[in-house]
C-alpha cells in the first residue's frame, strides 16, 4: 500500500510498504479522510521523529507513517475487538497512554508520562491506505457522519478539551487569539456551549471571513487594541497561535478579574509572566494538552446532536499523491494565508 513517510527534516515520501496485519484487540481500517495538522508541518520540518525514534509503548522504529487526523471503513475485525463490525465508519482517537503513571491513575490519561500518538510516534497513520488500531482507540461513528466529518472529530476535540478546560458555561464571553483550525474548534465548541459573545483575533483574510460567518466578532491585532475592543471582560481566553508575548499579553489583558486564560497552542518563543497581575486580579492560566476518551466522545454527540458542524473547516481535498507538494509544502508557504483545514482522501487518484 501507499503511505507517506518521514524519514527525516524536510524529508517525506510515499512509500511503498506492506499493509499492517490484524492482532487481537485490533481492527483494519481502510482510510478515506485524514486531515493535515500543524503538528505534521512541525514534524515534516524538523524530522524530529526520524527513523531512530522509538516510542516505549509502541516499539517501533521509523521511518513512521504520519497522519493523526483520519476515518475511515472497517475491513477486519481482530478477535477480542468487541462492538465493531466491518463496513462501520469510525473515527480514531489517536492519543495513547500507559494507564500506570500517576497521571492515568488520577484520570489525566492525556496527560501520561509516556503519551503518544497514532500517526506521529507508530503503529502506522492516516496517510496511508491502512491502517490497523487499538478497538479501545476506534470510535463507531453514528448515522449522519460521514468520512470528512469523521476526521475532524480529532481536531475537534482539541478545542472542545480546551473550552472544558476554561471551565466556560452558558453564557459565557470568549476571547480566541489565533484563527487557525484550533482557534476555529475552539470558536465552534464556545457555539456550542452557548457562549454569548465571541472575539476572534486573526490576520488571515481568509480566516478572518470563516470566523466572522461562524458567528464570531473578527478583530485584526494589527489595527485594534485587543483589550480595549473587549472591554478588559472577556470571562475565558484562549491563547491559540502560539505568537509569543504578545499574543499571550493580549488575552490575559482582555479578561475579567478573575477569569481564565487557555494556553491552547506551543509558544515560538518565551513568555514573560507578571505575578502580581495574577496575585491582584486572580486570573487563572492554565494549559489545555490533547484530550480524553470522553471528550472525543462528546465531540462526536455533539456533531451528531447538530450542535457541532466542523464542515465549513476543510479548504481543500486533496489524493495522497499530493500530500508533499499540495499539503505539508503548500502549508508551510503561501497555503499558510488561504487554507483552514486540508483533507488527504488516499482512495484518490
Amino acid at each position: 500500500m501507499k503511505a507517506l513517510r518521514l524519514h527525516g527534516a524536510v524529508d517525506a515520501r510515499i512509500d511503498e510498504i506492506a499493509e499492517p496485519p490484524v492482532r487481537p484487540g485490533t481492527v483494519k481500517i481502510r482510510v478515506v479522510r485524514a486531515g493535515i495538522c500543524g503538528s505534521d508541518l512541525g514534524l515534516y520540518r524538523s524530522g524530529r521523529l526520524g527513523p531512530e525514534h522509538r516510542h516505549p509503548i509502541m516499539n517501533e522504529i521509523g521511518p513512521k507513517v504520519l497522519g493523526h487526523e483520519f476515518s475511515g471503513l472497517v475491513t477486519e475485525v481482530g478477535s477480542e475487538a468487541a462492538g465493531i463490525a466491518v463496513g462501520d465508519l469510525v473515527a480514531v482517537q489517536p492519543n495513547i497512554a500507559d494507564g500506570t503513571c500517576p497521571a492515568c491513575l488520577r484520570g489525566e490519561p492525556n496527560l501520561c508520562e509516556t503519551y503518544g500518538f497514532i500517526g506521529i510516534d507508530g503503529w502506522g497513520g492516516g496517510f496511508s491506505e491502512y491502517v490497523v488500531a487499538p478497538a479501545d482507540n476506534v470510535f463507531v461513528l453514528p448515522e449522519g457522519f460521514t468520512a470528512e466529518t469523521g476526521a475532524l472529530v480529532e481536531p475537534l476535540t482539541v478545542g472542545w478539551a480546551a473550552v472544558r478546560k476554561s471551565g466556560a458555561a452558558a453564557g459565557a464571553a470568549g476571547l480566541i487569539v489565533g484563527g487557525g483550525p484550533v482557534g476555529l474548534a475552539i470558536l465552534l465548541s464556545l457555539r456550542a456551549i452557548g457562549a454569548s459573545r465571541i472575539v476572534v483575533s486573526e490576520i488571515s483574510d481568509r480566516r478572518k471571513a470563516l470566523a466572522a460567518s461562524l458567528g464570531a466578532e473578527v478583530v485584526d491585532p494589527r489595527e485594534t487594541d485587543l483589550a480595549d475592543f473587549c472591554g478588559a471582560g472577556m470571562d475565558v481566553a484562549f491563547d491559540a497561535s502560539g505568537a509569543g508575548s504578545a499574543a499571550f499579553d493580549a488575552a490575559f489583558r482582555s479578561l475579567r478579574t478573575g477569569g481564565t486564560l487557555v494556553i491552547a497552542a506551543s509558544s515560538r518563543e518565551p513568555v514573560a509572566v507578571d505575578t502580581t497581575q495574577i496575585l491582584t486580579t486572580e486570573k487563572r492560566i492554565t494549559g489545555s494538552f490533547a484530550y480524553t476518551r470522553a471528550d472525543f466522545q462528546a465531540v462526536i454527540d455533539a456533531v451528531a446532536a447538530g450542535r457541532l458542524d466542523p464542515r465549513p473547516l476543510v479548504s481543500s481535498t486533496i489524493p495522497l499523491d499530493q500530500v508533499i507538494e499540495g499539503g505539508l509544502d503548500h502549508l508551510l508557504g503561501d497555503g499558510r494565508a488561504t487554507e483552514v483545514k486540508i483533507l488527504v482522501a488516499p482512495g484518490i487518484d
